[in-house]
């Protein structure tokens, strides 16, 4: 089913503060927003200037939520949250502002809680095997290998 609704320009803006009033969002999402609403390039230029100029746009702001969420919710290490900010084209200078979200402190207590709890689960009797599986989890959470490998030495 194809959406053939046309928007006016104020709807258009009005949807697209709705979009980012309700969570935070980058400049890529709300581009393809915009290309979903099927909008004319002006138009787009026009809502996206509208939209940083009220605030509802902030790269800075969004990228700190998105570590701090990622992080808290789905405890990501650092790797991963960098990796998919990079894929949303944050800057680097946001990046790096980001990270610092992240209590170093809560960081460490986190990966070890994460690899207690899946060690745990494992059921593997091999255990090289079991040590693989552990570091492979940690490393697709997203944590630093230096971190995964003192860890994982400390819990087998």
């Amino acid at each position: 089913m194809k959406n053939d609704k046309t928007y006016t320009v104020a709807e258009a803006t009005k949807l697209m503060e709705n979009f980012c009033a309700y969570q935070e969002r980058c400049h890529k999402e709300v581009a393809q927003k915009l290309c979903d609403l099927r909008m004319i390039p002006e138009a787009k230029d026009k809502i996206t200037l509208h939209l940083l100029q009220h605030n509802f746009l902030n790269e800075e702001r969004f990228s700190k939520a998105f570590a701090r969420g990622k992080f808290s919710m789905k405890n990501w290490g650092k790797v991963r949250i960098v990796n998919e900010l990079k894929f949303r084209n944050i800057s680097p200078y946001n990046i790096k502002t980001a990270l610092k979200e992240i209590d170093d402190e809560d960081y460490l207590k986190t990966i070890q809680k994460v690899a207690k709890k899946k060690y745990a689960v494992i059921k593997e009797p091999n255990s090289f095997k079991k040590r693989s599986k552990l570091l492979t989890y940690l490393s697709s959470k997203g944590y630093e290998s230096e971190l995964i490998y003192d860890i994982v030495k400390d819990l087998i």
